[in-house]
């Protein structure tokens, strides 16, 4: 799954401006970014986002000036094997196909991005099809290719690519480690809630920036439509705030459920949700001890490994 945020963001703050749209379309090996990646040319010469984390994007600035000066799409490769590939930098060990067009109703409608927008604001995820031979992109309800480096690669005719709701993270208790585990969120670009009924935890003085939400957390964990794109951490030790919270979350189909405890007291967590009808395989989606353990010691630590298992199940590795 490509991170394509600050690319939108961008699409919104330049429309009405000539841009092309350079997107990662095949990767073979340790390809350093995955397929769907974009990069956003501003014809002033301003982007945003990367293809490649920085190995090959000043060829691709050139053919998007060029493209959107008035020539025709181009599929660029990159591999370690070619000359071409050192000249500009891609010495990883990994090859990458990079397709770049218009941002016009011949290429890439501008209107897709406000589509795309609308359903990620809605929690729905939506599928771009890009024609290879034409470069002309188009809404399709296809599924997209396999995420990352590895699985399938796109047809020799077009290229689907799928864009998710944003990443969110509900935590449910405004506690010492939320905190830092808030803090930590923002650098890795994930909406984060804070959830606590109680009001000397919950305020923007502890929490600056973050989205407060003082309902009892079964009811704020369902009102926030909990799915693959988001994660739901319990961590207030009150067995009354977290375990409607963890319910809520389990009825959802929430990426990652954590609960912060020790192993005997999320034993005793299990027993009280199976008691309230929670069944086994529901339960065995619950992360308690929440994390990986990497023998953390203090809020920030325990926030970073609540952050890593997060991040592991949102890229569906756990």
């Amino acid at each position: 799954m490509a991170d394509n945020d600050s690319v939108l963001a961008a699409a919104r703050d330049w429309k009405g401006a000539r841009l092309a749209l350079a997107t990662v379309v095949s990767t073979w090996g340790s390809a350093p970014r995955p397929r769907g990646s974009h990069m956003l040319v501003h014809e002033d010469g301003r982007f945003e986002g990367s293809v490649s984390g920085g190995c090959v994007e000043g060829e691709i600035l050139d053919t998007a000036a060029r493209v959107i000066a008035g020539e025709p799409f181009a599929v660029k490769t990159y591999g370690v094997a070619d000359d071409s590939a050192w000249e500009v930098g891609l010495p990883c060990g990994g090859q990458i196909s990079v397709m770049v067009q218009p941002v016009s109703a011949d290429g890439f409608d501008p209107e897709l991005f406000d589509r795309i927008a609308e359903a990620r604001g809605a929690g729905r995820a939506l599928t771009v099809t890009t024609d290879l031979a034409t470069g002309r992109s188009e809404m399709s309800d296809r599924p997209s290719p396999g995420e990352g480096g590895t699985g399938p690669q796109p047809t020799s005719e077009a290229f689907a690519n799928r864009y998710d709701p944003p990443r969110r993270l509900l935590i449910v208790g405004a506690v010492q480690i939320a905190q830092s585990l808030a803090a930590l969120a923002a650098t890795l670009g994930i909406e984060t809630v804070v959830i606590d009924p109680r009001g000397r935890f919950l305020t923007a003085e502890r929490f600056p920036g973050v989205t407060l939400d003082d309902r009892w957390p079964d009811e704020a964990v369902a009102a926030w439509n909990p799915g693959p794109s988001t994660a739901v951490v319990t961590l207030s030790h009150d067995t009354k705030i977290d375990d409607p919270a963890l319910i809520a979350a389990l009825a959802a189909d929430t990426a990652y459920i954590g609960a912060l405890g020790s192993r005997k007291s999320h034993a005793a967590r299990r027993e009280r949700l199976a008691a309230s009808g929670v069944d086994a395989d529901q339960l065995d989606r619950i992360d308690g001890p929440v994390g990986i353990d990497i023998g953390a010691i203090g809020p920030a630590e325990i926030a970073l490994s609540i952050a890593a298992a997060m991040v592991g199940a949102f890229h569906d590795r756990r």
